[in-house]
């Protein structure tokens, strides 16, 4: 029987069918480790009779998610030496990322954050934090660009989200607002005419990114509430991860980019996998995330090609050559 609400303990996904019984003990497991939560929308979507559905795969606790490797950390792309005041992220010159809140409509199974959100961590950052953080972005005119991250921006209640956009408003040098987010795909009932008038209260130039990582995920009801953002002004990009089991062959990525410029939604960004922890069953080799490049190039019209890039501690996000 599938849930009418979002599945947050593994004994509701076994109760919606998401999970037999005799794995319910392995699911608690994990869940008191890392985060949980299924929406609807994405429950919905999951292929009982597949034991290797793409859409369970990316958000149904799995027991290898316990199977830490060597070479993964919980801060994967070394954020927190870039953090001058809580919640602010400052690796780029020109680009800032402000860390609203830490919770999200889903917990994807491979989250690079997954270390720093969900259950037990606070749940945003506190009046205080925020105005430490816009006054550090007020008082660095190089900041042209303000992503807002977190956790997701679009859980919050369209209320606080136009408080935060507007303050960020009355800064002058910041010219763009760039919103990263899975909500229009993952709870689509959402995007309300309320939230839309919180997206663009600030008066800035603003961007929504949509995350989404197999083409399923963009349900009739998804594909209206971006053109609903799309029809509001407010252009939308999208970036997915390569992950295996997930989209890892030519043919799934490549109708996953449609399905994305068929929503009039500009494919920006491949991720390779971050290192995060437990997350090793996901994970493909660069040169396999090449051949994959090369053959979406050679199938696959120009509007369909997305940067393929990997994040590093070291050198921030890198463009992966595709020779």
């Amino acid at each position: 029987m599938r849930s009418s609400h979002t599945l947050r303990r593994p004994a509701d996904m076994v109760e919606a069918g998401l999970a037999p019984p005799e794995r319910l003990a392995e699911l608690q497991r994990v869940a008191e480790r890392y985060a949980v939560a299924i929406t609807p929308a994405m429950a919905e979507l999951i292929d009982l009779a597949d034991p290797q559905d793409p859409i369970a795969r990316q958000f149904v606790p799995d027991p290898a998610e316990l199977d830490l490797q060597p070479d993964e950390a919980a801060d994967p792309i070394g954020d927190d030496v870039h953090t001058p005041v809580e919640g602010l992220v400052h690796r780029f010159p020109d680009r800032v990322l402000l860390k609203l809140v830490s919770v999200c409509a889903v917990y994807c199974r491979f989250c690079f954050r997954r270390e720093m959100i969900g259950a037990g961590k606070p749940n945003g950052l506190s009046e205080q934090a925020l105005a430490n953080a816009l006054a550090y972005i007020s008082t660095h005119p190089e900041i042209w660009e303000v992503i807002l991250s977190g956790g997701d921006p679009l859980v919050l209640s369209p209320r606080r989200l136009a408080v935060v956009m507007k303050r960020l408003g009355t800064i002058e040098h910041v010219k763009i607002l760039r919103i990263h987010t899975r909500v229009p795909a993952v709870d689509p009932a959402r995007i309300t005419p309320a939230l839309l008038r919180a997206l663009k209260s600030s008066g800035k130039t603003n961007y929504v990114v949509l995350h989404a990582n197999h083409a399923r995920e963009l349900t009739p009801a998804a594909r209206a509430a971006c053109a609903r953002i799309i029809d509001a002004g407010v252009p939308m990009l999208a970036q997915s991860v390569l992950l295996k089991g997930v989209n890892d062959e030519v043919e799934t990525l490549g109708a996953l980019m449609r399905a994305f410029v068929e929503c009039r939604i500009k494919p920006y960004y491949l991720h390779h996998l971050d290192r995060a922890p437990g997350t090793a069953h996901f994970r493909t080799s660069v040169v396999h995330g090449q051949e994959l490049m090369r053959s979406l190039r050679t199938r696959f019209s120009g509007l369909c090609q997305p940067s393929y890039v990997i994040d590093t501690p070291g050198e921030g996000k890198v463009a992966i050559p595709i020779p």
